[in-house]
């Protein structure tokens, strides 16, 4: 590794080569295991350790309907929330029930209520269901949080396969506009929506160049939305994480398996992938009543990567 590698109480220095290529990425494969529940402190002896996130009632007896909650950051916002009073739904793919089931539980752990959907958001007809679902489960929706997202790797535009950038349009933006458009009428004064972007969507990346654009419509579309209903009091931002340590890289398809023992490394300024527990507490800042006069906000976790525009 490095000689940068700072001084850290998270996984950085024993990441592996693996690959979950072909599969739904679960967090159940991932080594090392990510953190999805522990913020780093500092020991009076000046070393690192990791404590249990431990939550104030910020999000108390509030309803969250969460996109992609199984596994990575959608995992990690969810239990937090849950940690914070909420109760939780969340959609997943039907091949994502493992990790599915181990979210379940930590939310029940929680001492909330929880409602898991399989659901493929790529078809308008289970947004509407994911949105009816939650409602009978809770009766009412406070917090919308848009993560759902796919991405696969391609070198040369030439090449690239105009079947995968439709379904990665439409799992990462059409479905957003469609489970937003049904969401929005059960959302009152106080409400708030959360969407995932990506430093992606500032800086581009040419392998992935699909992935990239939807991220900035993400970006685009969290502004416009959020002047639209500014007027109602609800309130409407994005989280750009930057690269984190997820289910999501070793299954992008195309992606080197030995690209995963060296993610994030010199890449940013913090010298190491990210958590998702690290980047959980802006969406729990956004969906709070900390984040009262964010609106049209994007917050960026990224390690310290500089943005572009």
């Amino acid at each position: 590794m490095s000689s940068k590698e700072p001084i850290t109480a998270y996984p950085s220095t024993e990441l592996k080569k693996q690959n979950q290529e072909g599969g739904p990425g679960l967090d159940a494969k991932l080594e090392p295991t990510a953190v999805w529940t522990q913020l780093e402190y500092q020991g009076e002896d000046g070393k690192p350790y990791l404590k249990e996130y431990e939550g104030r009632g910020l999000l108390k007896d509030k309803a969250v309907l969460i996109t992609g909650g199984d596994s990575g950051i959608g995992r990690a916002v969810a239990i937090l929330m849950a940690r914070e009073g909420a109760d939780i739904s969340f959609v997943y793919l039907p091949e994502e029930e493992e990790d599915a089931n181990l979210t379940r539980k930590a939310i029940e752990e929680a001492g909330r209520k929880c409602n898991p959907m399989a659901l493929n958001l790529r078809e308008e007809a289970n947004c509407i269901k994911a949105v009816e679902q939650h409602i009978k489960a809770f009766g009412r929706l406070n917090v919308l949080v848009n993560n759902s997202a796919m991405q696969e790797i391609c070198n040369d535009l030439q090449d690239i396969d105009l079947s995968v950038v439709e379904k990665t349009y439409r799992t990462n933006i059409f479905s957003v506009f469609a489970i937003t458009k049904y969401a929005l009428k059960h959302m009152r004064r106080g409400s708030a929506i959360v969407n995932s972007s990506s430093v992606a969507a500032y800086m581009g990346n040419p392998q992935l160049v699909d992935y990239s654009s939807t991220k900035g419509a993400i970006t685009t579309f969290t502004r416009s939305l959020a002047q639209q209903q500014a007027s109602k009091g609800i309130r409407v931002n994005a989280v750009a994480p930057g690269i984190i340590w997820t289910p999501l890289q070793p299954a992008t398809k195309n992606n080197p398996p030995d690209a995963m023992n060296s993610l994030g490394i010199s890449d940013c300024p913090l010298n190491r992938p990210g958590m998702p527990a690290e980047v959980a507490t802006a969406y729990v800042f956004l969906a709070s009543p900390m984040g009262s006069y964010c609106t049209g906000e994007t917050l960026h976790v990224s390690g310290g990567i500089e943005m572009q525009g």
